[in-house]
């Protein structure tokens, strides 16, 4: 099995009196998602980089980190993307 290693830009938005999150963006490297999560996180609630390792051929995710944080996430941010 090939593993594909993916950097996401995750930005956080208010919906209605709630952080959620809003489309991913994809980034080109680590340096790239952090930068553009800080730039987004300056005109957002905030933005989280994110470093995706999956199944290149399934898709199935075999881990994310969090490559850093800007402005607000949700208390459980973390949580979800282990999946509970």
């Amino acid at each position: 099995m090939t593993l594909k290693t993916s950097f996401v830009v995750q930005p956080v938005e208010m919906h209605p009196n709630r952080l959620r999150p809003a489309r991913q963006e994809l980034a080109q490297s680590e340096f790239g998602a952090l930068k553009k999560a800080e730039a987004l996180a300056a005109r957002l609630p905030g933005a989280a980089a994110l470093k995706v390792v999956a199944a290149d051929e399934t898709g199935e995710l075999e881990g994310v980190t969090i490559l850093g944080q800007f402005g607000n996430i949700p208390d459980d941010f973390a949580e979800t993307l282990q999946g509970g």
